[in-house]
């Protein structure tokens, strides 16, 4: 304890024995996760948008026995959907299509790969000799009930198929809620 005291009353009477505050030349890590108010001081985050989804894919919003909401405008009875564009398609039922009513289809530049049918509430079986023209052009025709067609067009659309779409809208009460309403 002697030993200590006297090392101490020397540290204390000659100044230059002792060590000068050093500078770090690095600052400290934190030990604890940062705060999203730390940051937006410390750090920047940027998006850079790589592709951006064609303004003219076709996406059906809602239906109703009434007719479609496609791309936010309203599209009263029967349609067919081409890649482009939205126009009234002349039938009333599921037993008016015929062959000629399916020529707009095979007659488009780019060729469109699918025809998803809608057929009203459901399922009907087309014509076997319209089904067999639409083959020998190259088009795939998807058969289904209107409320399936309308989820699959949009799937097909979005991952980036050429696809067409035939819909009769289907009678009574069924209807599909716009995104936004389904949410509440």
């Amino acid at each position: 304890m002697a030993t200590a005291l006297a090392l101490r009353s020397l540290y204390r009477a000659r100044p230059s024995l002792r060590c000068p505050p050093v500078e770090l030349l690095w600052a400290p890590r934190r030990g604890h996760r940062l705060s999203p108010a730390d940051d937006e001081l410390y750090q920047r985050t940027h998006i850079s948008l790589l592709q951006r989804e064609a303004a003219q894919a076709m996406y059906i919003d809602s239906y109703n026995s009434r007719g479609f909401m496609i791309n936010g405008n309203r599209v009263l009875g029967p349609c067919a959907l081409l890649p482009h564009s939205v126009v009234q398609w002349n039938v009333g039922s599921h037993q008016d299509i015929t062959e000629e009513s399916f020529s707009l289809f095979w007659m488009l530049e780019p060729r469109i790969e699918i025809v998803v049918v809608g057929t009203g509430d459901r399922t009907e079986r087309l014509q076997p000799q319209v089904l067999q023209a639409m083959r020998q052009r190259g088009i795939a025709v998807e058969v289904q009930d209107t409320p399936n067609a309308c989820a699959t067009f949009n799937f097909l659309c979005h991952e980036g198929r050429v696809t067409g779409a035939a819909l009769i809208p289907p009678p009574g009460g069924t209807s599909l809620k716009p995104l936004g309403q389904a949410a509440q």
